[in-house]
């Protein structure tokens, strides 16, 4: 019997740095799959409510994404949480520190242990 794959959404305000960094950090898992998103209009992917319905968890950088999240999306997300890993928009893509914050953040997901 197969485990069933969690859909991870990564969002953070441009999808350059930060979002896009995670999703590549946890590409390997195959117990999850992820995505990443941004809020800005001139994000390379845009947060969406098709994206909010295929996540299963969310995961934003900062308080004020999730806030923007819920005020927007009110209908779609319903009760499901949001959760803010407190990253500053302060890091390059790929960035050592970065990956090291995520992985600490994100510890179940960061060695290959189970969800």
């Amino acid at each position: 019997m197969t485990e069933a794959v969690t859909n991870i959404l990564f969002v953070c305000t441009a999808n350059r740095l930060r979002s896009p960094t995670a999703q590549a950090v946890f590409a390997h898992r195959t117990d999850i799959a992820v995505r990443s998103a941004g809020l800005d209009p001139e994000a390379p992917t845009r947060l969406d409510e098709a994206l909010l319905l295929w996540a299963e968890k969310i995961y934003v950088m900062e308080n004020h994404h999730r806030e923007k999240i819920r005020k927007k999306f009110k209908k779609v997300l319903g009760d499901r949480p949001i959760i803010v890993l407190g990253i500053p928009d302060e890091y390059e893509f790929m960035q050592p520190e970065l990956i090291a914050l995520l992985k600490e953040r994100l510890p179940r997901y960061a060695d290959g242990g189970s969800l």
